[in-house]
């Protein structure tokens, strides 16, 4: 230690030299690199690893860092332990915090602290209203701000403020070159020219989402192939305006592509999917909804190319046939394929089902609503996705019996999601077996007018027994029985009763319920748009209602069954007057099998699928 002090102590003249006389402990401690004396004088990687119990021989300590180091930050190095963290620790603990009010104070500690803390703050700055948006703008256009905010954000979202958003309001953002995801949904008020101000420079740009941009044109997308070529998402849903010509573009310059919506672009072609499919072979979702030029043939190319392909929705593009799937090559295998969305793809036949089924095992989400031709031969096509299927919509696909629905229970007992909705050949049969799934939460029954009271029953007795519960507790959460005039007060009490997580039950149409005013009590008001036909029978329970009805029918069941009794006497429907009550009932709500019905605002966000067929 003696020695240590007499280098501090002498002249930087005199210090340097006796470094290679420290040379002569080598021989003595050639296993420990860490404690050579020439690495320690002139490498400074050892001062944060200084040991408490550290030899004499050790100068580990003496580093060049260590003798320049000021009195100020000694203070801190030895008062804060935090401050010994690298800075990729630090960033780690400060991406830990919840709330930008704590990203903002943890700035004002200390430079140390703000350096690896402002880029986290301004990473996605906060533009939900006009005074936030302010301020972000006044920062970045500040050109001697002590940090370089306008390089910092990577993430800019402007669709809290839609309809406000105009070109002026994107201008301060043009000198924000490192953005890597842009978000300007509902900005209807853009145009091209202030679009194209943000995209200009913008190498950095992964992800664009312009949806319902309906002004913006080709010039848009072809700044974007000229601009962008790392894009990997494109989200241009309702710009009708988009043609081939940029598309084309887009897809040529940006190979990197991965993510690509194209809903209600009604001038795209068939050449704009090919070149996509030919150029952009790391495509893992495409969505084509509604693009009804679009045929079969560009459908075979994108899955021919598009081997990672996870998912497809290519719903009410009526063009396709049954030659998108038979056209493909024998030897080929969709192993990423999870979801695929043929809603309304009515020329395809059992066929094709059996080929997407035989190309696509582990195919997770399938929905063939209003393939009106598809039949049994098509369902037990899909049981042989076993375990993997979860999600089955099957709405309007008439041809379809009992006999299918309960091979498909039988085999594929993981499904989560059915929809049945206007399958009308089917009875309580299909429900009971249906009932047995350990997993279901969502089923829709809509128009399905043979089932009764016994079907309800089954559903409520259904679910997964617990070791601490005697009895199964049931999943279901939501359940659409509009116009299953079957129905009585007593089988929906015994489901509410047995199904706790339940939180939309559907029941427009169905005479025990809406001739009932004390139970329209919890029903949610009709859409607006409904006519007085439409709002007299509609009876939908949700969120809160389904748990006070629950608790309104617990209170006093013996008088409420009796107020049931003279209002309604389920009775008086015989068989043979079935068919035609549910003709004027629909007749008297101008509500026909082509129709949807209700929408359901819920379930298109959290399945990804529209909510057809099973609202009301």
């Amino acid at each position: 230690m003696e020695s240590l002090l007499a280098a501090q102590e002498m002249p930087p003249q005199t210090a340097r030299p006796q470094l290679p006389l420290l040379e002569v402990s080598e021989s003595t401690s050639a296993s420990s690199s860490a404690s050579s004396p020439e690495q320690a004088a002139y490498d400074d990687a050892d001062f944060f690893l200084e040991h408490r119990n550290d030899s004499q021989s050790s100068i580990g300590a003496l580093s060049l860092r260590d003798m320049t180091v000021s009195p100020s930050q000694e203070r801190e190095y030895r008062m804060s332990p935090i401050s010994r963290l690298p800075p990729e620790l630090l960033i780690g603990v400060f991406a830990k915090l919840g709330s930008t009010t704590d990203l903002k104070n943890c700035i004002l500690v200390s430079k140390t602290w703000a350096r690896n803390c402002v880029d986290l703050l301004w990473h996605r700055p906060l533009c939900n209203n006009w005074k936030n948006l302010a301020n972000v703008v006044t920062s970045v256009g500040k050109p001697d701000s002590y940090f370089p905010y306008r390089d910092l954000v990577r993430r800019l979202n402007l669709s809290s403020l839609t309809d406000s958003v105009n070109d002026g309001t994107v201008t301060p953002f043009q000198w924000c070159k490192r953005i890597e995801r842009l978000t300007l949904t509902g900005c209807k008020k853009l145009t091209d020219q202030g679009v194209m101000t943000l995209l200009d420079g913008s190498r950095s740009l992964l992800a664009l989402d312009v949806t319902g941009l309906n002004s913006i044109t080709d010039h848009t997308l072809l700044a974007v192939a000229r601009n962008c070529g790392r894009l990997q998402g494109l989200n241009i849903t309702e710009c009708s305006r988009v043609t081939d010509e940029s598309l084309v573009a887009v897809a040529e310059n940006c190979r990197y592509l991965k993510r690509l919506k194209l809903n209600n672009c009604s001038l795209i072609t068939d050449e704009s999917i090919t070149a996509v499919a030919k150029f952009c072979p790391a495509m893992l979702e495409i969505d084509l909804h509604n693009c009804k030029l679009v045929t079969s043939k560009s459908i075979t190319d994108l899955l021919a190319h598009g081997r990672q392909l996870r998912e497809l929705r290519v719903n009410h593009c009526r063009l396709i046939t049954d030659q998108a799937f038979l056209d493909l090559p024998k030897s080929l295998s969709f192993e990423s394929l999870r979801i695929l969305d043929l809603t309304d793809c009515d020329q395809l036949h059992d066929e094709a089902v059996e080929k997407i089924i035989d190309t696509s095992p582990r195919l997770r989400n399938l929905v063939l609503a209003k393939c009106r031709e598809v039949t049994d031969r098509s369902v037990m096509a899909i049981t042989k996705l076993g375990k993997n299927l979860h999600y089955i919509h099957l709405g309007h696909c008439g041809n379809i019996t009992d006999e299918a629905v309960i091979q498909l229970v039988k085999l594929c007992n993981r499904i989560r999601y059915i929809d049945l909705a206007c399958c009308h050949r089917l009875t309580d049969a299909s429900v009971q077996q249906l009932a047995q799934l350990p997993k279901l939460r969502r089923i829709g029954l809509v128009k399905c007018h043979n089932i009764s009271d016994r079907s309800i029953i089954a559903l409520a007795k259904s679910g997964v027994r617990r070791p601490t519960k005697a009895v199964a507790e049931s999943l279901l959460e939501r359940v659409h029985l509009s116009y299953c005039l079957h129905l009585t007060l007593g089988g929906i009490h015994a489901l509410l009763n047995q199904c706790p997580k339940l939180t939309h039950l559907s029941l427009t149409g169905v005479a025990a319920f809406y001739m009932r005013e004390d139970l329209l009590e919890f029903c949610r008001e009709a859409p607006v748009e409904f006519t007085a036909h439409q709002r007299t029978v509609f009876c939908v329970f949700s969120g809160d209602g389904v748990n006070r009805l629950r608790n309104y029918l617990n209170t006093d069941p013996q008088s409420i069954y009796d107020t049931e009794g003279t209002m309604y006497d389920d009775r008086e429907i015989t068989d043979g007057d079935n068919d035609q009550q549910v003709a004027s009932l629909m007749n008297m709500a101008g509500i026909n099998d082509d129709e949807d019905g209700e929408e359901d605002p819920e379930a298109g966000e959290g399945s990804q699928f529209g909510g057809e067929a099973e609202g009301i």
